[in-house]
């Protein structure tokens, strides 16, 4: 997508061919700055600390994470340690296992010396992929924006979203905000509420940014103000991402997103979750018993970093010293809440035999294992 009118992607290969290039999405939207990761160890600690973050490009980040380990080892062993450390990262969205899954497979039978080449080909496949996977995610969902807009007579359509489920969180085109660009681009009024996503605010810091970067109109709000919107007819439809989504259909993504999948079944607001296949789990079937729940650390909570008047960037405590403080980093949306599951295939109903219609070789796969 754009930044400052230029096209960007999330991760690319830097000009030397072999290090990676990404975007330090901690520094935004204050500042636009880029790494390089170099070592099995950079790409680690850039998943770790949420240097990138979101599914789709934790995945992507992972495979080339692989990479750079086998040019320093490419044995067995090499291999092994690459995917034990790569995984023990973040435990909740299931494409970091996938990528890793998919770079075993693809190198694990090879001669040593054949192992680094395969990698880096299989990894530009994977990032590749999530281009396209997210395009047609935007073409599915693009209809359903379209058709809302037909009904309205051409008044804007009004979208929420919550955390962050935009090309930043991919390796571009985003998995929510994909059918929000493609309607954008195609001439459709429309405007978007952007929840803030407490406690790291990458609703506020991350979606606003990006969704002005490339001219949709948008509008920041508290995390608790969807309900109210909703009560007084100002949101159409929801649309959110999601880090895995269950064989049946329920679907875990930010802690926050329960709550508004609730709100929109209370008021008849249609609730779509947008996903890219890789992001089903068909090893996994209730959503709120089986899927580890990330506990990341309390100073997100008590501590708020942002640019000061002068333009220095701070971070100051937002409760008092020593408060204990809980930081649930995600919460499990049931399939009866969801409208609909936006992926490459189509719009699919949140249920077992939907998922396995459409995905029938991946759920022949887990059911066979």
């Amino acid at each position: 997508m754009k930044v400052d009118g230029r096209h960007t992607r999330t991760l690319w290969l830097e000009p030397d061919g072999w290090a990676v290039g990404t975007i330090d999405q901690r520094q935004l939207p204050h500042r636009f700055v880029t790494v390089r990761l170099e070592t099995l160890a950079d790409a680690a600690e850039a998943i770790r600390s949420m240097l990138v973050r979101g599914a789709p490009l934790i995945g992507a980040t992972a495979a080339y994470g692989v990479c750079l380990a086998l040019r320093a080892d490419a044995s067995d062993r090499g291999l092994a340690t690459a995917c034990e450390t790569l995984a023990a990262t973040r435990p909740t969205a299931i494409n970091l296992r996938w990528a890793l899954g998919e770079m075993t497979a693809a190198v694990g039978r090879l001669p040593v010396e054949c192992r680094v080449a395969a990698a880096y080909a299989r990894a530009a496949a994977i990032a590749d992929e999530d281009v396209a996977i997210n395009a047609a995610i935007g073409r599915h969902g693009r209809a359903l924006i379209e058709d809302i807009a037909r009904r309205k007579g051409g008044a804007p359509v009004q979208i929420l979203t919550h955390c962050n489920a935009g090309w930043l969180a991919t390796v571009d085109w985003g998995t929510a905000t994909a059918p929000i660009y493609q309607a954008h681009d195609a001439g459709v009024p429309l405007h978007v509420w952007v929840d803030e996503t407490r406690p790291r605010n990458q609703g506020a810091s991350l979606t606003a940014w990006e969704l002005s970067q490339h001219g949709v109109p948008c509008t920041l709000i508290a995390d608790n103000t969807g309900g109210h919107l909703m009560q007084h007819g100002l949101v159409d439809l929801a649309i959110v991402g999601t880090d895995r989504v269950t064989a049946q259909g329920d679907v875990c993504n930010k802690i926050g997103t329960y709550l508004k999948a609730l709100a929109a079944h209370d008021n008849g607001v249609p609730f779509y979750v947008a996903l890219p296949s890789p992001t089903i789990d068909f090893a996994v079937v209730d959503g709120i018993r089986e899927i580890p729940i990330e506990e990341r650390g309390a100073e997100e909570v008590t501590l708020m970093t942002g640019a000061t008047a002068d333009g220095r960037i701070e971070t100051v405590r937002i409760a008092p010293a020593g408060v204990a403080a809980a930081n649930y980093g995600f919460d499990v949306t049931p399939a009866r809440l969801v409208t609909g599951l936006i992926t490459e295939r189509g719009v699919l109903p949140a249920t077992r035999e939907g998922l396995a219609a459409a995905f029938p070789e991946r759920a022949g796969l887990r059911a066979a294992e």
